[in-house]
């Protein structure tokens, strides 16, 4: 094999690792600000209890009974 070849692979080969890792890093950082916004309409959401649901239905799930 060609010295010369072998090194044009050689770079070839690092050169798309490292476009690799910097395309990880996006989608790492990406997901990280999906995640956030994620968890943040999640805690904005209404729950079972709130107004609307008690003016409709205001005795149903407003208590829980459990007995183990």
């Amino acid at each position: 094999m060609d010295i010369a070849a072998l090194s044009t692979g050689m770079a070839q080969a690092k050169l798309m690792n490292s476009v690799g890792y910097a395309v990880l890093g996006n989608v790492l950082d990406s997901m990280e600000s999906t995640g956030s916004q994620i968890s943040e309409l999640l805690g904005s959401a209404p729950t079972a209890s709130s107004s609307l649901e008690l003016s409709v239905n205001p005795h149903i799930g407003g208590n829980f009974d459990m007995s183990v």
